[in-house]
């Protein structure tokens, strides 16, 4: 009697025990998203979070669920400021108890949170945040990047512009964001000539002095001359950059790649321009994005922008890494998911590099086409550029 009554108490226990495992298991995974909701980058932020929603539910089949736990986005508005996207990263790992933070918007605010993140020891899933040092000198193990960053940009773009008699001059943002990326640029420009490099604030809204030194630099170089502008943010430089007819007068062309649609407007003025891309709604063939383009004109009447695929992308490798631990977001299982593993985007596949963890995906070179159906430029495709042949490196020091 006494035998069963122990065996009866030990069995109690063992299923108290795994009921406790199963609770346990079944808690809540929680993700911070972190964007500049507000600032000069509102509507690149605004675009991320809306994707990164979507491309949860596409991703969960509409659950919202990962191995029987359900993901939880808590947003944050880190307004473009770096010191207050490090707090709000430390806020989310340490009190809000998230298992992963998404983010930022903004590079310079990116380059703050990196070392959060090694801190806590938890994964920061970057997107869209551009600057190359984030995945290069500044990187560490708990980052991983959906983003392109600055060399895809410059290696893609350098496929449309680098040709020998070309004269470029640089007009960038005076950031993280516009000197990676021009210092890029530079790298992958092995044919053409760079002769000046020009460097704004972020909300600049008077172009008129630093678009005359551009001017002054070019106007009497021979070959054919490019103002390249690589431009993040609100007001942009292409309405003041059309007005001043440059093509007509000095016989200088705009080259850019590509932006979020209210930018794109002005390069309806652009006919036959040419540069490369990381998305347009119209481009990639895959159901990700045909589902992406469908959903989003069903709830939005307008199609997916830039940063909505790229949200969508974020939130479909985090899936996809949580399909792999079986939601487990121990950093270590997730680190060992997530290195070398391909998924599916609306840009079609991308693979997390095992070096840098920098996702490797294909870029786009376009031409623009005035079309009068849209109020943008449409970049028509000219050819992918396939990610094998980007060629990037690895920048990091570890």
């Amino acid at each position: 009697m006494q035998r069963r009554t122990w065996v009866a108490l030990a069995a109690l226990a063992a299923s108290a025990m795994v009921s406790q495992m199963a609770l346990a298991q079944a808690k809540d995974i929680k993700i911070a998203l972190i964007a500049s909701k507000t600032g000069p980058l509102e509507a690149y932020a605004k675009q991320t979070i809306v994707g990164f929603n979507l491309g949860l539910q596409y991703a969960t089949g509409g659950t919202m669920a990962v191995a029987g736990r359900k993901l939880v986005v808590i947003e944050k508005d880190d307004q473009g400021k770096p010191d207050v996207g490090k707090s709000l990263l430390a806020a989310a790992y340490a009190d809000d108890k998230v298992d992963i933070a998404v983010g930022p918007t903004a590079s310079p605010v990116a380059l703050a949170m990196l070392p959060v993140a090694e801190e806590y020891k938890k994964i920061l899933l970057v997107e869209p945040a551009v600057a190359d040092s984030i995945t290069g000198d500044k990187w560490n193990k708990y980052i991983f990047r959906t983003g392109r960053n600055s060399s895809q940009d410059a290696a893609a773009n350098a496929a449309a512009l680098d040709q020998p008699g070309n004269v470029i001059a640089f007009l960038a943002n005076d950031n993280a964001f516009g000197r990676d990326g021009v210092k890029a640029s530079k790298e992958f420009t092995k044919k053409a000539k760079v002769v000046h490099e020009e460097y704004l604030p972020v909300g600049t809204t008077d172009f008129t002095a630093g678009l005359q030194r551009i001017i002054d630099k070019l106007k009497d170089q021979p070959g054919r001359k490019f103002i390249a502008v690589g431009w993040s943010g609100s007001p942009t430089p292409f309405p003041k950059i059309a007005d001043l007819d440059l093509k007509r007068r000095f016989g200088i062309e705009l080259a850019t790649g590509g932006n979020i649609l209210p930018a794109m407007v002005a390069y309806k003025q652009f006919p036959g321009m040419e540069g490369a891309l990381y998305y347009y709604f119209g481009i990639p063939q895959n159901k990700a994005n045909e589902w992406l383009v469908a959903n989003h004109y069903s709830k939005f009447k307008e199609p997916p922008d830039f940063f909505t695929a790229g949200g969508m992308s974020a939130a479909m490798a985090i899936v996809e890494a949580l399909k792999k631990t079986n939601g487990d977001t121990t950093s270590d299982k997730m680190i060992a998911a997530m290195e070398g593993m391909s998924f599916d985007t609306p840009k079609g596949k991308m693979t997390f590099r095992k070096e840098d963890h920098q996702a490797m995906q294909d870029m786009y070179h376009f031409r623009i086409k005035s079309d009068p159906a849209f109020a943008w430029g449409v970049p028509e495709l000219v050819r992918v550029i396939k990610a094998e042949e980007l060629q990037i490196p690895v920048r990091n020091k570890r």
